[in-house]
């Protein structure tokens, strides 16, 4: 499998959510125990449709409780900030409204349990045999971190069922047996009284920038408060063009605009971790400031990501300048251009023509998605439950 990324963070939160069988996340393929649940689950299906016997469709599972699990589940292990505009669509898919804020705050009370790439070097095979799903959704409910009375696809028992992992009876048959009451390995998978951190790691900035997320858990503390001019950059091969030129060899907080849902689509912006990295390494201070997204964010580089409103739709993101001063500041929560606030208010919104993002390839088929779609904290989706 994988590092832990989307991906498999994907499957950590559809069986935290009820939405998958008890201990199915990371069982590799091709294996008789993953292919023995394939079978289960399609039987599974075909049990819980309107023409089985035990109908459970996705809206009796997926309500308040299933969400709010959902972000627990997020923050206990790290996972992907894609999340934080992933399961904001999915609420909201629901009828129910969840914010940036809501993630902060269960992230001020949940703590940090895995040590998983980026926030560690294990991968989630070593997350599985520490103890994995069974043993993490256990130790969270033990500590009343998680609602246990849900509806759940397995059936009865709620969330209860997914303290098993799945194994053969003696007649080989698939079954399952109560999850490890301890880690087996405390330096991937920590239990809840000696976390690796006492927080989830994920906070929520805002300031004249706007409001943005920020992972920090994988951050050292010292690179958690970052002060210097900007770069500015409409495009991440900029970026990479001026790491190699010498151009960012200094204190710089690098800002990527026009990267949001209505600009393009909002592409993974992976390609700006390394030459940042580098630049820390050599001892300047350096941040990352974007409309765009980073799955998982961008490890040990402070990175404010998701910056809402996006550029294309006004956001002040675009109101900044080359050499203007910015001030991130992950322990208090702020992003702020340090620009006189008459200046700031008089300034306009830089406007670029994004056609090249917008034609070719196809991409003239998703131009009416572009301009039905909402902004990342509402779930970068034209598929609502609520209005506007």
């Amino acid at each position: 499998m994988a590092p832990y990324g989307t991906a498999n963070s994907n499957q950590m939160l559809m069986e935290i959510m009820g939405l998958h069988l008890p201990g199915a996340s990371f069982i590799n393929p091709n294996t008789p125990l993953r292919d023995a649940l394939t079978t289960a689950a399609a039987r599974r299906v075909t049990e819980i449709t309107a023409q089985g016997n035990e109908y459970t469709p996705v809206g009796a599972v997926v309500d308040e409780r299933a969400v709010v699990n959902g972000i627990v589940g997020l923050h206990a292990t790290g996972g992907s900030t894609n999340h934080t505009i992933h399961l904001v669509a999915i609420a909201r898919a629901a009828g129910i409204r969840i914010t940036w804020d809501d993630f902060a705050e269960l992230s001020g009370v949940v703590p940090l349990l895995t040590r998983i790439y980026p926030n560690g070097a294990a991968d989630v095979n070593h997350f599985h045999a520490a103890g994995g799903m069974a043993y993490l959704i256990a130790a969270l409910s033990d500590a009343g971190l998680l609602h246990t009375e849900v509806r759940t696809i397995a059936g009865d028992g709620g969330l209860s069922r997914y303290r098993e992992e799945p194994s053969f009876d003696e007649d080989g048959s698939l079954g399952w047996q109560p999850g490890p009451t301890a880690s087996h390995d405390e330096t991937v998978l920590a239990p809840v009284n000696t976390p690796f951190s006492a927080d989830g790691g994920l906070r929520l900035l805002t300031g004249n920038l706007g409001r943005a997320v920020i992972k920090i858990s994988a951050v050292k503390s010292e690179h958690r408060l970052v002060e210097a001019p900007v770069a500015l950059f409409d495009d991440q091969q900029e970026l990479m063009a001026a790491f190699k030129a010498g151009s960012l060899h200094r204190d710089v907080v690098a800002v990527v605009r026009f990267q949001g849902p209505m600009a393009n689509g909002m592409p993974e912006l992976h390609k700006l971790t390394p030459p940042l990295a580098v630049l820390q390494d050599l001892g300047y201070r350096v941040a990352l400031v974007t409309d765009g997204r980073m799955s998982g964010a961008s490890g040990k580089v402070p990175a404010a990501i998701h910056v809402a409103p996006e550029c294309l739709a006004g956001g002040p993101l675009a109101k900044l300048r080359d050499g203007d001063v910015v001030r991130l500041d992950a322990e208090t929560g702020t992003l702020d251009a340090l620009v006189d606030e008459d200046e700031w208010a008089q300034r306009r919104i830089v406007k670029i023509d994004r056609s090249v993002h917008q034609h070719g390839m196809g991409r003239e088929l998703f131009g009416g998605f572009r301009n039905e779609v909402s902004g990342t904290e509402e779930g970068a989706t034209v598929f609502s439950g609520l209005a506007a």
